[in-house]
């Protein structure tokens, strides 16, 4: 039982942290930074194969949808984490 709630942390852990790098994704393609909007499309790449992969692999038909519903749920923190962060440039020009 423990294991699994560890796990469940761990998928909602990675859905915030994926979804974070995919919305910064989107703003550095917007200001056309493309070296920083490739690392964050790889990032967010990794990160969503493996969790799928051990959501496949690892869990049953039960546990697997609970899983999924985790990392959804981190999924959706990340989007709200990143548009809460403000960018070096936006910053200045907002004073």
């Amino acid at each position: 039982m423990m294991e699994m709630i560890l796990w469940l942390v761990v998928f909602y852990i990675a859905g915030l942290i994926q979804d974070f790098f995919f919305t910064l994704n989107w703003r550095y393609v917007a200001r056309e930074k493309v070296f920083l909007a490739a690392l964050c499309s790889f990032a967010t790449t990794v990160i969503y194969m493996v969790v799928l992969y051990n959501i496949i692999a690892r869990l049953d038909t039960e546990r697997s949808i609970l899983a999924i519903l985790c990392y959804s749920l981190g999924i959706a923190s990340g989007t709200v984490l990143a548009m809460k962060v403000v960018l070096h440039k936006e910053k200045k020009g907002r004073k």
